[in-house]
């Protein structure tokens, strides 16, 4: 049997998660105001003529899609390098911004500016497979 002790530090990983949240609730304020602009409503999720529409829905669904992936890889990365994988989800977190903001225009290649947030996402990744690592003996 594994105990584990978190260290105080583990608290910026609550901090990550907790940012991350408001980074979904920011982002559904987005669809909702297009929403209401272009007289979309509910339950349709895309617009049959609105791209515009459809690139602020696909920038939210987009994060949603991903999220699971991001706090399951926060939160246990976290454990043993709760610092590096703080930064890290910032850094994805920046990156979702970025994705937004160039999806927003309307030009869906746009949307590239932030594939630096992989960055984050690629070192919460090697954070939690060392933590999985250490736990197995390996490391």
């Amino acid at each position: 049997m594994v105990s584990i002790q978190l260290s105080h530090q583990y608290g910026w990983i609550i901090l990550v998660g907790v940012a991350s949240a408001f980074l979904l609730v920011w982002q559904g304020m987005q669809v909702g105001k297009m929403r209401k602009k272009f007289k979309i409503y509910y339950p349709t999720m895309y617009s049959a003529d609105n791209n515009v529409f459809n690139c602020y829905q696909r920038a939210h669904q987009n994060t949603l899609e991903n999220y699971p992936q991001f706090l399951m890889l926060l939160f246990i990365g976290g454990i043993q390098f709760p610092i590096v994988t703080a930064l890290a989800g910032v850094i994805w977190i920046l990156g979702k911004i970025a994705y937004s903001l160039g999806y927003y225009t309307g030009d869906p290649a746009k949307r590239m500016k932030g594939s630096f947030g992989y960055i984050g996402l690629l070192t919460m990744l090697g954070t939690t497979v060392c933590f999985a690592l250490n736990l197995l003996g390996y490391l």
